[in-house]
């Protein structure tokens, strides 16, 4: 929600009066600049670690599209994205002297990937390849051909295949999950991936300073308030200079808040928005909060998810770095022993947030929280009026509800025995109520603008495993799956003779995997093509599962609505080329997914390339200076089972 500003300036007659002061203060240029703290490890000593070259075009300027642990979606991105200008096969050089470790050929992840060992104990990593050269690339193609598969993970030992730096070891592409041409470079230390931008590149030109454009401020308990309102609440940033950022007027608080910060940073002579890995936030010029990304630990990348505003990344798309450290967050990028949260009582809080890029790039962010004693009135209205509606902040079950008679009362029952629950605050046409679910798990709430129906059947702990059991459904979680305590909700239903299982909710982050074992009520057919789908809106996604008698178990790393499907369609086969310099086909299936594929020419397997973003199949023979002539077949099998087969006569 994003508050409108001249809306905030009616809320308290008093804070009216004085007003014009606080602008004048904010309005006045800031006098005094604090140091951006240094981490200990930032000043790298270069001998040893400038001897590493850059493995496209050394010694030119180059430029990157991602930067070591920026936000993504799922992960902290680890390594660099290294732009080609759109271009495939462009030369990648060995970056050090060593030896490749690893092959690996995949759809899915660094496509074409090379691994190389080092001799001072650190490995590099080669992404998004078109292709290996040398030695390595004939080595890899014999292997796939007599694996009979085009995905394959090789490893090597040392003196198999030595490199040299500066050595050309495979040309650049765009394999695997890539959004567009580049080079995914990494240096690794062990499991840690390090920041490349450290061992000494100057092929990379930066000095533009990070760029904020909102801040978010998020209650942390059912006593805490923004503007006199419980929730998340958004505010856009105004640029006061290259290096400074502010709210143009304070913002009313009071108890336990947090801060979130949506920013990006920006190289010189590249569109891309990267990472800002440096962060430190100051409430009356004590440091309260410091995030440094200077490595990632392969074994916890998925722990963004605990640092990310989850539900504003599903429901928005955007990543807001949370400047406090939440429940279940593991991550070892602070460097202090606070957690970030800001408690405002009867003082007002001057904040400072500092960024910095990895090539010392600063700006800061300022904004000012008002003391504001909680009230039982919101004087402006902000959200559209509702008849009535909830939604879970942490621990906290917020209701809603459109303002239609006299009365405050909003009754809870659990278990048949009704409890009336008191006012939070109102403003001009609704109610709102807040209710503890570490206290009670209502199964439903009523008032005079409506009834609302929940379905909690348990409290599922974050740290420990668990397993929720029901007469249709078994939930194992593992341990910490869970970034934070659960109220779970569950549901089933039948729906057009179909049975509808619903468990969670997609907006619950999790760590690990669950198991869900379906025990369905209505007789399903015997068929390899039934199969469990997630379902989500429209859209349905293939989850398989694994029959046991009557039931099936399954894992997923998303809780949500989940149904039996049955896809008895074919995948489809397009012929783009053939002849007998090559083949090349569109494989899709519209429901599924593919499983696997198999070609041969002349009754002999013939290796087929795919990328997956594009569909396409291409041939590769084994001896490149053979032609395609014969008997061509193709077999494609989706992950239902079903199979279509293609075939022709190339003369």
């Amino acid at each position: 929600m994003e508050i409108n500003f001249q809306l905030i300036l009616k809320m308290k007659s008093c804070w009216s009066l004085r007003l014009g002061r606080l602008l004048f203060l904010l309005l006045v240029p800031y006098c005094s600049t604090a140091q951006f703290s240094e981490p200990d490890s930032y000043v790298v000593k270069r001998a040893g670690t400038g001897s590493y070259l850059f493995p496209i075009n050394p010694g030119r300027p180059n430029q990157l599209a991602g930067t070591m642990g920026e936000l993504r979606n799922t992960h902290f991105h680890g390594g660099i994205d290294i732009r080609t200008n759109n271009q495939i096969g462009i030369p990648v050089l060995a970056t050090q002297d060593g030896y490749i470790s690893r092959a690996n050929i995949s759809t899915s992840g660094y496509g074409t990937s090379l691994f190389i060992f080092h001799t001072d104990g650190k490995s590099s990593v080669y992404g998004h390849l078109e292709r290996y050269t040398g030695k390595i690339a004939a080595f890899v193609k014999s292997e796939q051909y007599k694996r009979k598969t085009f995905e394959i993970d090789l490893s090597f030992k040392p003196g198999e295949f030595p490199v040299k730096k500066g050595d050309t070891i495979a040309l650049s592409g765009n394999t695997g999950s890539s959004a567009g041409p580049h080079l995914h470079f990494e240096i690794r230390d062990g499991h840690f991936v390090l920041n490349p931008l450290k061992f000494g590149f100057i092929e990379i030109r930066d000095n533009i300073p990070p760029r904020a454009q909102k801040i978010a401020l998020r209650t942390l308990d059912n006593n805490s308030r923004i503007n006199d309102q419980f929730g998340r609440f958004e505010f856009s940033l105004v640029k006061r200079s290259a290096t400074e950022y502010s709210l143009p007027v304070p913002i009313l608080a009071h108890g336990r808040i947090g801060i979130e910060l949506l920013a990006e940073d920006q190289m010189n002579d590249t569109p891309a928005r990267c990472g800002i890995n440096y962060i430190e936030m100051f409430v009356d010029s004590m440091k309260v909060f410091s995030q440094f990304i200077e490595r990632v630990d392969l074994e916890e990348t998925r722990g963004i998810l605990s640092l990310l505003d989850y539900k504003t990344l599903e429901t928005k798309g955007k990543r807001y770095n949370k400047l406090y450290i939440d429940d279940g967050n593991r991550l070892n990028f602070y460097k202090t022993t606070e957690e970030g949260i800001i408690t405002v009582k009867d003082n007002d809080k001057a904040i400072r947030i500092s960024l910095r890029d990895e090539s010392g790039n600063k700006s800061n962010v300022r904004l000012q929280l008002k003391s504001n004693p909680v009230s039982q009135e919101m004087l402006v209205q902000t959200k559209r009026a509702v008849t009535i509606e909830s939604d879970i902040w942490g621990n906290s079950l917020l209701i809603t509800s459109k303002i239609c008679g006299e009365s405050n009362k909003l009754t809870s029952y659990v278990n048949g025995i009704a409890t009336d629950i008191p006012l939070s605050y109102a403003g001009i046409s609704q109610r709102v109520y807040l209710i503890d679910l570490q206290k009670t798990q209502p199964d439903s709430v009523k008032t005079c603008g409506g009834s609302l129906v929940f379905h909690f059947k348990d409290v599922i702990p974050s740290e420990t495993s668990y397993t929720y059991y029901s007469d249709w459904a078994e939930v194992q979680f593992p341990e910490n799956s869970l970034y934070d305590t659960l109220f779970l909700n569950t549901d089933y239903r039948i729906e057009n003779n179909k049975e509808i299982f619903v468990i969670g909710n997609r907006l619950t982050p999790l760590h690990k995997p669950v198991q869900i074992i379906l025990k369905p009520a209505i007789p399903l057919p015997a068929n390899k093509n039934l199969a469990v789908y997630k379902r989500e809106g429209s859209s349905n996604a293939y989850l398989g599962g694994e029959w046991s008698g009557n039931k099936v178990k399954f894992t997923t790393r998303e809780l949500g609505m989940f149904v039996f499907l049955q896809d008895s369609v074919p995948p489809v086969i397009t012929k783009v080329r053939i002849d007998a310099g090559s083949a090349r086909l569109k494989i899709r299936d519209g429901m599924s997914g593919i499983s696997y594929y198999e070609a041969n020419i002349n009754g002999e397997w013939l290796l087929m390339n795919y990328d997956y973003k594009t569909a396409i199949l291409q041939s590769n023979l084994l001896n490149p200076k053979q032609s395609l002539r014969g008997d061509f077949e193709l077999k494609v099998v989706d992950r239902a089972g079903n199979e279509r087969i293609f075939r022709q006569k190339i003369l």
